[in-house]
């Protein structure tokens, strides 16, 4: 993905820095998204935001995604454009660590399909870590995703502008292909029966609460946990912390088509207008939704997700606080 100089709102006499179109690096960001056609939004608490997905349509979403359509889904960084952030300081609560699961060997059996070998890439594909597929506004599109444990074992992570316009519609056709490699699905896909993200991204478009979560139903009769396993995760920790973020970049130089990953330590929005984090990270487009694991390796604790990118600031991928706000999210996607 080629970066572009940041817009400065020249109307407010501030210069206020926002997201440029292009200066995402982490990306299938959305926006003039077209309804969800099975059900209307409800809320739920006042500070979250879920859609249910009929049966039928994910059944349809599952039949939606073949190789070919796969592969020619966009990686949309530039419609981020005019996104920003709250500057306030996150509502953090009590810190919170909930511990994984593991798969289980019979269920990931009975998920997997066939497929041919994977090749060797910089990163090796990781069971629980996939690609997002989705359509918004009549185009596809493409993210990235991690299973995530949950009481319901059927859980995604993503980013929250994959899944919604911020502000605005829930995607549709949305669904999880874990494992992903050079077009090969090994586990399948699994649909979306429900999308939830918290109202500050799903009606202001605040970029500090850029993460959402998606409901899956079942692939092969096995539930996503026991198929593909689960990460645990993490909220409200001490920020600065050492991080191993994963995702599928899909602008140059990268392909979309092998797991990616960086490592490094997180520091603070340089601009102080969000309350996001930043590591050293070149992933582009496609990367978006990628999970962010405390310390190295895939098998710690998630605590954010690939969100974006500043153009003046290189190679520095951005992720949201997980405070108290995702962590209800979280809470009425896995319950």
């Amino acid at each position: 993905m080629q970066i572009r100089s940041l817009i400065t709102d020249s109307s407010k006499g501030k210069g206020r820095r926002k997201l440029a179109s292009a200066a995402v690096l982490a990306g299938a960001l959305m926006l003039s998204v077209a309804p969800m056609a099975s059900a209307a939004p409800t809320t739920s608490g006042g500070d979250i935001e879920s859609i249910t997905i009929s049966e039928q349509k994910a059944e349809s979403a599952v039949e939606y995604w073949t190789p070919e359509r796969m592969k020619a889904a966009k990686n949309a960084d530039s419609l981020v454009a005019g996104k920003s952030g709250s500057a306030a300081k996150v509502e953090a609560g009590k810190p919170a660590k909930v511990a994984g699961h593991k798969a289980d060997a019979a269920a990931a059996k009975k998920a997997q399909t066939k497929g041919g070998k994977t090749r060797a890439t910089q990163e090796s594909p990781v069971s629980h870590i996939g690609k997002v597929f989705f359509t918004l506004g009549g185009s596809d599109y493409v993210c990235s995703g991690n299973s995530v444990v949950s009481a319901n074992e059927s859980t995604v992570s993503t980013a929250g502008h994959c899944l919604n316009e911020g502000p605005g519609s829930f995607a549709t056709r949305w669904v999880f292909a874990p494992a992903y490699e050079n077009g090969n699905a090994p586990y399948g896909t699994f649909a979306a029966t429900e999308l939830v993200a918290p109202t500050e991204w799903s009606n202001g478009g605040d970029i500090t609460y850029d993460t959402g979560f998606a409901v899956v139903g079942t692939s092969g009769g096995s539930t996503l946990s026991d198929a593909v396993g689960a990460s645990g995760v993490a909220f409200n920790q001490a920020r600065g912390q050492y991080y191993t973020a994963y995702g599928y970049p899909a602008a140059s130089p990268f392909n979309g088509q092998t797991l990616q990953s960086c490592k490094g330590y997180a520091s603070d929005d340089p601009f102080g207008q969000t309350q996001s984090q930043g590591i050293p990270c070149n992933m582009t487009g496609g990367s978006s939704g990628g999970p962010w694991f405390l310390g190295s390796g895939s098998d710690g604790y998630q605590n954010s997700v690939n969100s974006f990118g500043y153009s003046s600031v290189r190679d520095t991928m951005f992720g949201p606080y997980w405070g108290s706000v995702i962590q209800q999210a979280y809470q009425t996607a896995q319950n």
